[in-house]
């Protein structure tokens, strides 16, 4: 308006405006210790919305079979597209906070965002809503909001909670990640657990809910947010900076262009730079610069990382098809990792200081990869001797030929040009007659004369009863197991996941709080993000081997162990040069006077801002 162009004031968005008031340097504390209050609503926030991640997610290929009635083929692609845009939507995420509206209302909004696409996936579950197209239409629009919006608050809840401590509270910030990610795995325990039942034991519309399993993580992220802004009073916000979009429009014209192109032309005159960044400090501002280069030496840290989750998603694909092949089905991750965390926290870690052992982040994280490594040995031990008591299924343009000898002496078989297949004779059977043939549930329990079997819920278990008359009033009744059911405990694989579990805790929690440590206040979402890209490339990993290499389980377990062990000596030898820095201190450096003078020379700072989070985000 007139007014306003005369008062010399400019038009501020109301998400700018909410950041113009001065931050209270005050805040509640947990019962005199050093822990915010604020931080119990983020804790509770994380534990509802993983709680209706996972338990939406446990159902998803059971629905995609028997509700929308897909193959396998198709249901585990979509499954797995989804899964990988959960991690590559955070980049989004971070972008949107720390460029525009600021952790906080970014959290807000995505989680309404995700809201809905909960809702809009129930209502697809209803059988009376549409057809089997609108089924899959609302199916596939929920999914996608779904991702967008659990991908988007990835990167920013974990920032944020670290934002509410002090900077010298540095311990507490450290214990403050390990219990965000115990409240990740219970939640993800308890869903897992809950809302199968629910699909199962409770009949709607005329066969399993899934209206009603779906419903339910609904109405907990419903509760996530309810909660999370309940806590609004309490949280320390911090104003975002920059304009990360304006900062892709300028990505290769401003900043990396003027050093570069400073460097050729000044490198015969002056002398050296440490960074090919540096040669920009005649337009840019020095701190500005040392934000950047700090960033980019961390995300050059995480490109050996992918590796290490490509090994620990295995544990939802093949370690659970290795237990199908065992005498039962295991989950125990998410259980241990309740367990190991305060164990490593409050046991572990202090007894290695204790011998006088520096146990710096990224030789845990070293350490973590090294574990998980031996994890997938253990698998492979396993995996050798599960094949053991498994029939190999019939090669392309074979059959399974199988002889049952009925008559009361040896009985010699032969094949035209396969006279090895049978080398010795037959020996009978002690019958008089077979059986009939039936296909029955594993599950089924039956009963005759003098004879009663129940079925154990077994892989491949071809089982004959054969009866014979041996007078009046008396049948005897032999079974015979044409396939025997695999006696592997599930017990074997406990070892695996003891190992996996282990490797997790001291990779992942340690890595989520370098992320944050590391980073630049102003790019702490993007870090964020940064890291979770690395899962989204481990699953791609996943594929790539998974599919086109063709090996042998045990082979394709030992490889993936072997290639993490490789990984891991390079990342140690790039941890090795790497220089921990603490963010917060960058612009107490340099000297206050030339800072006014950078800010004055260059009144374009929100956009040489903008270049720098451009460039960090490509790296990603």
């Amino acid at each position: 308006s007139m007014e306003t162009r005369a008062s010399g004031k400019k038009n501020v968005s109301p998400v700018r405006r909410a950041f113009s008031s001065p931050v209270s340097t005050f805040f509640v504390k947990l019962c005199g210790t050093n822990y915010p209050l604020s931080i119990g609503f983020i804790v509770v926030n994380e534990f509802c919305e993983r709680f209706s991640y996972y338990g939406m997610k446990a159902l998803l290929t059971l629905y995609f079979i028997h509700y929308l009635h897909w193959d396998k083929n198709l249901s585990t692609a979509v499954y797995h597209a989804f899964s990988s845009l959960c991690y590559f939507t955070p980049v989004l995420g971070a972008l949107i906070a720390d460029s525009w509206l600021g952790k906080f209302w970014t959290i807000t909004y995505l989680s309404i965002l995700y809201v809905i696409g909960h809702v809009v996936k129930s209502v697809g579950a209803i059988p009376d809503v549409g057809d089997s197209t609108v089924h899959t239409v609302l199916s596939m629009l929920g999914l996608i909001l779904i991702a967008f919006g659990t991908g988007g608050i990835k990167p920013c809840v974990a920032a944020f909670g670290g934002d509410q401590f002090e900077e010298e509270h540095t311990e507490e910030r450290r214990k403050f990640f390990s219990i965000f990610y115990m409240s990740i795995n219970a939640g993800s325990v308890l869903s897992t657990v809950i809302t199968p039942i629910l699909r199962g034991d409770v009949q709607c519309f005329g066969g399993d809910c899934y209206a009603l399993a779906f419903g339910v993580p609904a109405a907990l992220m419903v509760v996530a947010l309810v909660v999370f802004v309940c806590g609004s009073g309490l949280y320390k916000k911090s104003p975002p900076e920059g304009n990360v979009m304006l900062g892709f429009k300028c990505l290769w014209i401003l900043l990396p262009q003027f050093a570069i192109g400073n460097r050729s032309k000044n490198s015969k005159h002056n002398s050296k730079r440490e960074h090919w960044l540096d040669w920009a400090e005649e337009k840019y501002p020095k701190h500005l610069i040392q934000e950047i280069k700090m960033v980019m030496r961390v995300l050059v840290l995480y490109i050996p990382l992918p590796m290490f989750w490509a090994l620990f998603e295995q544990q939802g694909s093949r370690w659970t098809l290795q237990a199908t092949r065992m005498n039962m089905d295991l989950m125990l991750n998410a259980l241990l990792i309740l367990v190991f965390i305060p164990i490593f926290d409050l046991g572990v870690y202090p007894l290695i200081g204790l011998c006088r052992i520096k146990l710096t982040p990224l030789r845990k994280m070293a350490t973590g990869m090294i574990i998980a490594a031996l994890a997938f040995g253990a698998a492979t031990v396993v995996e050798l001797n599960v094949i053991k008591t498994v029939v190999a299924p019939p090669l392309a343009k074979e059959s399974l030929l199988q002889v049952v000898n009925l008559a009361d002496r040896d009985v010699k078989v032969s094949i035209q040009g396969q006279e090895d297949i049978f080398p010795h004779p037959i020996k009978p059977y002690e019958v008089s007659s077979t059986s009939q043939w039936s296909f029955v549930p594993l599950s089924s329990e039956f009963s005759g004369q003098s004879f009663k079997c129940k079925l154990a819920l077994c892989d491949k278990l071809i089982v004959n009863f054969l009866a014979s008359y041996q007078g009046p009033g008396a049948v005897e009744i032999q079974v015979m197991e044409d396939v025997q059911a695999n006696n592997i405990n599930i017990a074997w694989q406990i070892p695996q996941y003891v190992l996996i579990t282990a490797g997790e805790v001291m990779f992942s929690i340690t890595g989520l709080e370098f992320s944050y440590s590391q980073a630049p206040a102003s790019m702490k979402s993007v870090l964020q993000a940064g890291w979770l890209m690395t899962v989204a490339f481990g699953n791609v990993i996943v594929l790539i081997v998974a599919e086109g290499a063709g090996l042998q389980q045990w082979t394709e377990f030992l490889l993936f162990g072997g290639l993490l062990v490789a990984v891991c000596i390079i990342f140690s030898i790039m941890a090795y040069f790497y220089n921990y820095v603490n963010p917060d201190q960058l612009g107490k450096d340099n000297d206050d006077e030339e800072h006014k003078d950078l800010k004055k020379d260059n009144p374009e700072m929100i956009e040489a801002f903008s270049d720098a989070v451009a460039i960090i985000v490509l790296s990603c």
